[in-house]
């Protein structure tokens, strides 16, 4: 009966020794394992905002457009007469308007030419100043004109 009595003493011990891990734990190494579940989940949220950004990115609706950048047509008067606007290139014959910096038509292949905003004085558009007022026009394409492609396919566009 000794032995059995010493078994369940033994068995008593370690159930006690286990208790007494669980009742009185050891603060400092959980402590040590703070961090861990504190930056963890910061890691974690940070990643899922980060991948939730991406989707959103690839994903977003975006406008379709096309890039006009080539010469447009200029506009008439009532009697018909080609209305070119001052400090841009046009071409006469073809009543063409082209982008700043242009310097031959695409049609005609000849010279471009330029209205002086300040005193009209239409000259070639290789030269810079004007011989009759002295301005000085060099006019550097700022921004490109966007031209939406149409409603979207199968009706009307949103209201």
């Amino acid at each position: 009966m000794n032995a059995l009595g010493s078994q369940i003493a033994n068995l008593w011990g370690q159930l006690l020794d286990l208790l007494s891990k669980i009742v009185n734990p050891d603060w400092g190494a959980l402590v040590n394992l703070l961090p861990v579940f504190l930056v963890g989940p910061v890691i974690l949220g940070l990643l899922a905002l980060a991948g939730g950004w991406v989707v959103y990115t690839v994903r977003r609706p975006r406008a379709r457009v096309r890039v006009a950048e080539g010469p447009r047509p200029a506009l008439l008067d009532e009697a018909g007469a080609a209305l070119f606007p001052d400090g841009e290139p046009f071409c006469p014959r073809d009543a063409l308007v082209y982008p700043p910096g242009a310097a031959r038509c695409d049609a005609c292949h000849e010279e471009l030419a330029v209205r002086c905003p300040m005193c009209g004085l239409e000259r070639p558009s290789s030269i810079v100043t004007c011989g009759n007022c002295g301005l000085v026009l060099r006019v550097e394409p700022r921004v490109r004109l966007l031209q939406p492609t149409g409603p979207p396919p199968g009706g009307a566009a949103a209201a």
